[in-house]
């Protein structure tokens, strides 16, 4: 059992297969938090939930039981108004006009498996023996609300996934206002918080600060996860690294906009939280109706942040992702946007696949330009139908010649927009997100299509499933460049207004998940304007996402090292760009460019007829290598070894699971004069095993390259690397 119940304490015991985390309902009302760490082999000891009475500032429940206070007490599920000032999980506006509820525990439930959410990405058990939940009822008797808490430990994995359902119970129609998906309160603030910021083609750089009292936390307002920050925040122990110390990691499973925070009381203990931006977020819950929160997914180790992240990678591979592609190699592949951007036509989309052929690529993906009258970014999204100026022969003969030159052919989409100028907008100008009466602001000349209605959401599977249908694609690029503004619809009556932005999402959901089921042997990649949607929701529906926008190889560094916190390597597109880089003009080796690419879903963002007789040589053994290293790469796990944002330098190292193979890479920035000769301590391979580094026939013990280290070469130049692979002898 991986959840057991003291029906004599009241404690629940939620067992991972290293972790412990504790529940108990105090005073048989309130849930509160026990413990949360190592596994403990017993949930109930002296002092484990320790109660003190407080100031007449920290008011009591029951004048009998001064000890017990909301402020100090260390809840599961806290709300505001009857005894907790610090920031609610939950909040309702009900029919008295009135904001105060208190959701006490009334029962629960142990089911085999993870039931699933309804309208919304989770991460699933394929087997009722993989997982088991537990469903904490809790209600408010004043108001007739009830709020199910999810809880599901995993068999093979230490990671714990939250949600909450709410149901209204009453005759009155409520409000919910705040709707967070999982609080954990911690009976300390020795803690770093640690999460992911950026901003366009500057994404997840990793940012980590002391705690301090009060609130601290990220969000976005955006509509979707944003470049700004990304829907994962973590509680560190001060001297944890990638190897050691507490990690407590937070990642919401939603793609629009969230908020997490974290907060240090008067007591120095610490909330943290996760959820839906309550900011312009409200739901009408009408009586007999049920609303569905967005899962979290919760993980600890006690190995750092490597630890963590290895957690999160291999559940969101494995149990969060889905579909053919979940378990298979991903094609090398060559995109044509960087190459020509509109400026294309059939001949020179096959003459760049015939290259591609010769180069050992498997895959050619023709971006933004083929549809409408798309000469520019001004017009015609919306309008998918193939430019006959561009592509006379339409989209099946030329997928036909590229798949002659033994290639797949993919294809860029923007579905979710719609541009001013285009035949679908002068036909309905109501079906984007709009408010009548104000300015319809445009970001990149587009408009949002509104997919809190179903008609919209219908016009979208039918026309790019209808092209999808028309010609032999195996490859799609679903993008979205623009976030929110005057989120309204013109469906939605008044007082839902403020759920358009959610409804949107579900809708989202509702497309991808028509359209990935009706397609499954195409390959999805998702993309908003590079990272500004690299979110574990999107991943349930399309294993991976193109990372940037910025290709260079040095930001994808840092890019990518940021990126691997939470997600892992088979969900990362890593291409080969054009010198100068045409986001920030840096002119990196051939070998560096394609050395950061590997450690991703590799592929190049070029024209490949503009190669020199050399570079094109150079190409062909980057390809043929990758090939080797591909299966270890995207499904291996991946050890940081060295920052980029503490240093010139960055490393990292993925080992197959049974340690018999690894991929090392090795990055400098800048030259430096008189260097010391670098040794690279590796991390998770087999002590006791020796290894062999391919193409030079060097062997090490494993101890050897984990303790001493591998002796890197000189390397001469700004922007250098070194790669090896290792086999086990």
């Amino acid at each position: 059992m991986a959840i057991l119940f003291d029906r004599e304490r009241q404690t629940f015991h939620l067992q991972t297969p290293n972790t412990s985390y504790i529940i108990t309902i105090v005073e048989g009302l309130y849930p509160a938090h026990v413990y949360w760490g190592p596994k403990v082999r017993n949930a109930s000891w002296p002092g484990s939930l320790t109660l003190r009475e407080r100031a007449s500032f920290s008011p009591t429940p029951n004048p009998d039981k001064p000890s017990l206070s909301l402020d100090a007490l260390l809840q599961e599920y806290p709300g505001y108004g009857s005894g907790d000032f610090r920031s609610p999980a939950y909040q309702f506006g009900l029919a008295d006009g009135t904001t105060v509820a208190e959701l006490v525990y009334r029962d629960h439930r142990i089911v085999a498996g993870k039931p699933k959410l309804e309208g919304l990405p989770a991460t699933y058990a394929e087997t009722d023996d993989e997982a088991e939940t537990l469903e904490l009822s809790l209600h408010d008797s004043h108001s007739g609300l009830t709020a199910v808490l999810s809880y599901t430990t995993f068999r093979d994995s230490d990671a714990i996934a939250r949600s909450v359902r709410y149901v209204n119970e009453s005759a009155n129609p409520a409000r919910i206002r705040r709707a967070l998906s999982a609080s954990v309160d911690f009976n300390n603030d020795a803690y770093e918080l640690v999460h992911l910021n950026g901003a366009w083609a500057n994404e997840r750089n990793l940012s980590r600060r002391a705690l301090v009292q009060g609130q601290q936390g990220i969000e976005s307002r955006r509509g979707s996860s944003s470049h700004q920050h990304n829907p994962f925040v973590a509680l560190v122990s001060p001297n944890a690294g990638e190897e050691q110390g507490d990690a407590y990691g937070f990642s919401l499973v939603y793609s629009g906009s969230f908020a997490a925070s974290a907060e240090v009381d008067q007591f120095r203990t610490t909330r943290v939280s996760i959820g839906i931006n309550p900011f312009d977020f409200e739901w009408l819950l009408e009586p007999g109706q049920s609303f569905q929160a967005p899962e979290a997914v919760l993980v600890y180790s006690n190995e750092g942040l490597g630890g963590m992240s290895r957690t999160y990678h291999r559940l969101y591979r494995s149990r969060l992702s889905r579909g053919e592609f979940r378990d298979r190699t991903r094609p090398v592949l060559v995109n044509n946007w960087e190459a020509t951007y509109f400026d294309f036509n059939a001949d020179k989309i096959a003459a760049i696949a015939e290259e591609g052929a010769r180069l050992g690529i498997e895959l050619f993906v023709l971006d933004d330009g083929w549809f409408g009258y798309r000469n520019d970014d001004t017009t015609s999204l919306g309008d998918w139908k193939v430019d006959l100026k561009k592509l006379p022969q339409g989209l099946e003969d030329l997928a036909k010649r590229v798949n002659e030159h033994g290639l797949q052919f993919g294809l860029w989409f923007e579905p979710e927009m719609i541009s001013p100028d285009s035949d679908l907008y002068r036909a309905h100008p109501d079906w984007c997100l709009h408010v009548e009466g104000r300015r319809r602001t445009q970001g990149r000349r587009q408009l949002i299509l509104d997919l809190s209605r179903d008609d919209v959401c219908d016009y979208i599977i039918d026309t790019v499933g209808g092209v999808l249908a028309s010609a032999p694609i195996a490859y799609v690029k679903w993008d979205m460049n623009r976030n929110m503004t005057e989120i309204g619809s013109a469906l939605l009556p008044p007082e839902r207004q403020r759920e358009t932005a959610h409804r949107y999402m579900l809708g989202l959901y509702r497309v991808l998940e028509t359209i990935t089921s009706r397609f499954p042997h195409i390959l999805f990649e998702s993309c908003s304007g590079g990272g500004g949607r690299f979110d574990p929701g999107m991943l349930h529906y399309m294993p991976q996402t193109w990372t940037s926008d910025n290709s260079d190889a040095v930001c994808r560094l840092k890019i990518q090292y940021g990126t691997s916190l939470v997600y892992p390597i088979s969900s990362m597109g890593a291409h080969v760009s054009a010198v100068p880089n045409h986001q920030v003009h840096r002119v990196a080796s051939l070998k560096m460019r394609g050395d950061v690419a590997m450690s991703g879903n590799f592929g190049y963002e070029l024209d490949l007829t503009k190669f020199s007789p050399e570079e094109k040589e150079e190409v062909k053994a980057q390809v043929a290598a990758y090939k080797e290293l591909r299966e270890l790469v995207q499904f291996g796990d991946l050890y940081r070894l060295k920052s980029p944002f503490e240093g010139n330098d960055t490393a990292w190292t993925v080992v197959s699971a049974d340690k018999s193979e690894a991929f090392v890479a090795f990055f400098r920035v800048l030259a430096q004069p008189n260097a010391p000769i670098d040794w690279l301590r590796l991390s998770g391979l087999d002590p006791n095993a020796d290894y062999e580094v391919v193409g030079t026939g060097e062997r090490f013990g494993g101890d050897q390259l984990m303790y001493a280290g591998l002796p890197v070469p000189q390397l001469h130049g700004d922007f250098q690397s070194a790669i090896w692979r290792l086999r086990r002898v």
